[in-house]
C-alpha cells in the first residue's frame, strides 16, 4: 500500500531527518519527505499499514514535536 500525506515541516533539515527515521522503521519499503512540497509519501504492506501509520506520526513527532501530519 502507498500513502500521500501532506505534512507541515519547518526546514529542509528536518524533512530529511524524518525520512531517515521513517525508513528505518519495520515494515516500511519506502517513504520520502519533500519539504518543498510538504509532502511525505510512505509505502507498505497492506496488513498492518494503520498502525505502521501510527508509527510514522510517532517517529516524525520526536525529531520535529510540533509538525503536523494530515492522515
Amino acid at each position: 500500500m502507498k500513502k500521500t500525506l501532506c505534512i507541515e515541516v519547518d526546514c529542509a533539515s528536518c524533512a530529511a531527518k524524518m525520512e531517515q527515521a521513517v525508513n528505518r522503521l519495520p515494515g516500511v519499503e519506502s517513504a520520502t519527505v519533500s519539504f518543498m512540497t510538504q509532502k511525505m509519501v510512505v509505502e507498505g504492506p497492506d496488513e498492518g499499514f494503520d498502525a505502521l501509520m501510527q508509527q510514522v506520526v510517532k517517529a516524525c513527532r520526536k525529531i520535529e514535536p510540533d509538525c503536523e501530519i494530515h492522515l
